[in-house]
């Protein structure tokens, strides 16, 4: 098995793992859900060992399936890694990346992988513009820079998409609010309850939960604050205003320190949304330099971002 061929295995192993079923994992790859279980079975053959047991419903790791994922998680990092740094020796990058990057994102999760990615790249340098909107998928800066982070549908099938990280969505309150109002204990209680939310389109999947192997829309019923800026309502929150339904690379720092505490994820963390997070380019623009970058980025924020991997222990420890 070529390097390629055991990080795309290893890849779909950990997708199966993330998602919780093979046709959630099969949407992330062009295949069906009978042609991921038959490389599930390949896979646990050529381990010696089953990794996952299966429901109708879900696909749940088995212990030696868990460990086997941190060695995994390692191994494909590690083997895309390799493959920047091969990339970088033969050609021995120099120049400027100029990106374009939400600012709560970029300063919170891109900001410090780019510095550790410039100290092992002396020759590059990059130039960091940071700005409001992540969901605006036209790319419309592209040709003034090289890469655009956004995250949500494609817009323009002329623009390349690299997924960079999954995305997942917590309803969360501070412990102050909680006691004072009780926490729901299922989704159809929001309605009971006071919350924050965006002023205008909120993002797809705000305020939709899976019951039943649907998503359904719960809110709740009084808003006492609205904003364009997901930041702001993490403000309202932490003062304990009511609840709101923030994407985990944006709580997840709060919800570590129990500033804010997470709801509904007694069995673990929701599944992630079928959107993620990319990086959009024209291919007819990508150069060694962005080709490089971008395999770093794949190798620190996926497969499973380091913001979600922290919540699954933190949760794994309740």
């Amino acid at each position: 098995m070529n390097p390629n061929q055991l990080t795309e295995q290893l890849g779909l192993f950990l997708d199966v793992l993330e998602s919780g079923s093979f046709s959630a994992a099969s949407r992330r790859h062009p295949l069906t859900p009978s042609a991921v279980a038959r490389r599930i079975d390949s896979l646990e053959s050529a381990v010696g060992s089953q990794l996952f047991i299966r429901s109708t419903h879900a696909v749940r790791a088995t212990p030696a399936g868990l460990a086997f994922a941190e060695r995994a998680r390692r191994i494909v990092a590690e083997l895309q890694l390799a493959r920047a740094e091969a990339v970088s020796l033969s050609s021995a990058p120099e120049g400027l990346i100029r990106i374009d990057a939400p600012a709560a994102f970029g300063r919170r999760h891109l900001a410090p992988v780019i510095a550790d990615f410039l100290v092992l790249y002396p020759g590059l340098d990059v130039q960091l513009h940071l700005i409001d909107s992540f969901i605006d998928m036209h790319g419309s800066n592209l040709g003034k820079v090289d890469l655009v982070l956004r995250a949500g549908q494609m817009a323009d099938t002329r623009l390349v998409a690299t997924p960079l990280a999954s995305m997942m969505r917590i309803a969360c309150a501070s412990p102050d609010y909680l006691k004072r109002r009780g926490a729901p204990s299922h989704p159809g209680q929001l309605s009971e309850h006071d919350g924050l939310d965006w002023e205008g389109l909120a993002p797809p999947f705000a305020w939709r939960f899976e019951q039943d192997g649907q998503m359904q829309l719960h809110r709740p019923s009084r808003i006492r604050m609205s904003a364009n800026n997901a930041e702001a309502l993490v403000c309202g929150a932490l003062a304990g205003l009511g609840i709101a339904h923030l994407p985990t690379w944006l709580a997840s720092e709060y919800l570590l320190r129990g500033e804010l505490l997470p709801l509904f994820c007694e069995n673990g963390l929701p599944q992630p949304e079928s959107t993620g997070i990319y990086a959009l380019r024209m291919e007819q623009q990508t150069n060694s330099r962005s080709r490089l970058l971008l395999e770093y980025l794949k190798t620190r924020f996926s497969p499973v971002p380091p913001w979600d991997l922290a919540l699954q222990r933190e949760l794994g420890r309740h």
